[in-house]
């Protein structure tokens, strides 16, 4: 069948995939849903009851749209972080506002700067655009914020994309290199600061609002998909300078974030006694997870994150195994894309039940690579 003759050249030279092969797919592609849900990094202790009610509350007005102003959300959180509202935006998560970034500022052949084997799906926008993508190795696990920087300077990078704390390997840098890091880039260059694991970072980690507030160069990207247990609703907002941040107003879907989604993350942003809980949780989680990996050989790395990244001791083959290995017996996990991170399999927190199932089935599956 011939296709549509006029879809764009820049359409026509991007390959056909997708950032992420999501559990669903392969629980269709295996025939049996997975016993233990590890590798997305969601918050398996769920959203708090009282965002439960407030879904509850508001689904028969389903039939409505969704405020196009997000205000009451914008208004809560600007009340939160001690920003005006305008210096806020909501939108369809994290991902969907990388997406409307990168329509704002790139155009084929701009030059974007980020670590080799960051987060994919800001790789897929910025190709979606027809930037120039350039990536710059990890260092000891970290993202490298000196290489970054030589890059930016060396390619007149128009944006560097960097997340702490990150993904896929839930290391971090201090506060202070992070600001650091933003004053010496080029008034030109936009700092897209990714931290959708904010609020399980330890303390020092993340940048006081202030501290970057006042910068046109810099945005601040959070969600309430991770410690707030809201992945499913595709919540997240924007922040920085005013100016910079009602640029996505002329571009961003006014009716993006739907109705059930707004009220959610409005009673998340009010429960902050569970969120306080799940952070508790998951820092009980990831030494549990640590001392499993530990008890089987392999070499957990300090993680600010939901999830732990552990070293299996070898190369992208080995690790790739194991994650294999797992998934046939029903634990479905990921793995970071690029070497070197491929020696590495990820693992999210997740209650005890769930850690169990991992526990029990991790050591047959390295037996079974003996």
């Amino acid at each position: 069948m011939t296709a549509f003759p006029r879809f764009t050249a820049l359409a026509e030279s991007l390959p056909p995939t997708v950032p992420f092969v999501g559990p669903e797919t392969q629980e269709r592609a295996r025939g049996e849903v997975f016993d233990a849900r590890l590798g997305a990094n969601e918050s398996g202790f769920g959203p708090s009851p009282s965002v439960i009610a407030a879904i509850a509350r508001e689904a028969p007005l389903s039939w409505r749209y969704g405020d196009p102003e997000n205000h009451d959300l914008r208004m809560a959180l600007g009340a939160h972080l001690e920003l005006s509202p305008e210096c806020l935006v909501v939108g369809e998560g994290i991902d969907g506002l990388l997406g409307l970034l990168a329509r704002l500022i790139v155009e084929p052949g701009t030059p974007v700067i980020t670590s080799l084997g960051a987060y994919p799906t800001f790789n897929f926008h910025v190709a979606g655009f027809g930037g120039k993508l350039v990536t710059v190795p990890y260092r000891d696990d970290r993202e490298d914020l000196d290489g970054l920087l030589d890059a930016v300077m060396r390619e007149n990078a128009a944006i560097v994309y960097l997340s702490n704390p990150d993904n896929p390997m839930g290391t971090w840098h201090p506060a202070t290199d992070i600001v650091a890091f933003a004053k010496s880039l080029p008034e030109t260059t936009m700092l897209v600061l990714d931290e959708a694991y904010g609020e399980t970072a330890p303390a020092g980690a993340i940048p006081a609002i202030d501290a970057l507030s006042s910068m046109p160069n810099v945005l601040r990207f959070r969600t309430f998909s991770k410690a707030y247990g809201l992945a499913g609703q595709r919540v997240g907002y924007v922040f920085g300078e005013a100016e910079t941040v009602s640029r996505f107003h002329r571009v961003r879907n006014h009716f993006g974030v739907n109705r059930l989604g707004q009220a959610a993350s409005l009673a998340a942003l009010e429960d902050q006694a569970w969120l306080q809980s799940v952070i508790a949780r998951v820092a009980a989680a990831r030494d549990r997870i640590a001392d499993i990996a530990r008890a089987n050989g392999l070499a957990p790395i300090a993680s600010a994150t939901n999830f732990v990244t552990m070293d299996c001791g070898g190369d992208g083959a080995r690790a790739k195994a194991i994650l294999d290995g797992l998934v046939s017996r029903g634990v479905f996990i990921r793995m970071p894309g690029v070497a070197p991170l491929n020696r590495c399999i990820r693992v999210s927190a997740a209650p005890e039940a769930e850690l169990a199932i991992f526990e029990q089935r991790l050591p047959d599956v390295l037996a079974a690579l003996m």
